[in-house]
């Protein structure tokens, strides 16, 4: 049974990508990684990487193109790696958090058992 808004089409999906099933700088992509397009659409360009350069005129998360062109995020991803070696998109990868010192943590914990 397939699943409405999904395009499962294996053929498809392997056009789409060129037969690849990974790219190096694909792994690289979280699900939330910004992307932002650098450059306009050209003439003669794949339609779904000239999408992507529209969505991308402000910054879009890895997960949001996905849904939006309604393929898996590991298609998308080598979409987007292919826009990324070209130049024509950029990535913002989120920030790592730093967590809290221990100690501090503990303080807090300790004081609000004394409540």
């Amino acid at each position: 049974m397939s699943r409405p808004g999904r395009d499962d089409a294996p053929d498809r999906l392997y056009t789409l990508t060129g037969g690849r099933s990974r790219s190096d700088s694909a792994d690289r992509l979280d699900l939330v990684t910004l992307m932002v397009a650098e450059c306009d659409p050209t003439p003669g360009m794949q339609s779904e990487h000239s999408a992507i350069l529209r969505m991308c005129e402000r910054p879009t998360a890895v997960v949001e193109i996905a849904a939006e062109l309604r393929l898996p995020v590991s298609i998308t991803r080598i979409l987007l790696s292919d826009l990324l070696v070209a130049g024509r998109v950029s990535a913002r990868h989120p920030r790592v958090a730093t967590l809290p010192d221990p100690d501090i943590l503990e303080q807090v914990l300790v004081g609000l058992r004394n409540l």
